[in-house]
């Protein structure tokens, strides 16, 4: 929104007032790929993968331009709009800091306030598209997790105390059979060279 100028002489209709749709999708994904990147080279957290399906949920079906579906706003819904864009850009300068220090904590909870912005805006536009809150999304995806973890915790971890204490009791057992085995062996010798004698 502070650079309206330098976008009217590139030739965009900056007294269009759906132009903020487009802008506000357009800067959440590049944050959200930004995000995937820094985080896509470890096993992502419970809240980093909230955060990401939060802003896939707000970005997904996100109307064209000229949709029937998209309102046109009043002045007063207008400055709203521009109040929550300045806010997003913001969020967006404070982002970029963290991601060049690779501080993923703090990008994860500001991608978080940057797609809060963005499904602000979309509700203004798309008041009758149904738009998850991120604590809905949270909710569901710590259950996915734990879930996912039970799994890991059952087929990784007990198994292995398991295996272990089977095999080490598997080894006794051979130890005890060879021993048995080789005394036998040794009786049946002795018994053979006394009845040669």
């Amino acid at each position: 929104m502070k650079d309206l100028k330098l976008a009217a002489d590139r030739g965009i209709d900056v007294t269009d007032r759906r132009l903020a749709l487009k802008i506000a999708a357009e800067r959440l994904s590049i944050v959200r790929y930004v995000f995937m990147v820094q985080i896509e080279d470890g096993i992502a957290t419970a809240t980093e993968r909230a955060t990401l399906e939060y802003a896939d949920a707000v970005l997904i079906g996100w109307p064209e331009h000229d949709s029937a579906e998209v309102r046109d706003l009043g002045d007063e819904e207008y400055e709203t709009v521009t109040r929550l864009m300045d806010i997003m850009e913001g969020h967006i300068h404070v982002f970029s800091r963290q991601e060049a220090a690779g501080n993923i904590d703090p990008m994860t909870d500001i991608l978080e306030r940057v797609t809060d912005c963005v499904a602000q805006i979309r509700r203004l536009y798309q008041p009758d598209f149904p738009l998850p809150t991120f604590a809905e999304i949270s909710r569901v995806v710590q259950e996915e997790w734990d879930e996912d973890m039970g799994k890991i915790d059952s087929q990784d971890i007990e198994p292995t105390v398991e295996t272990f204490e089977e095999q080490t009791e598997h080894a006794d057992e051979q130890r005890e059979r060879q021993k048995a085995n080789d005394a036998g062996g040794a009786n049946t010798a002795s018994g053979m060279d006394g009845a040669a004698g």
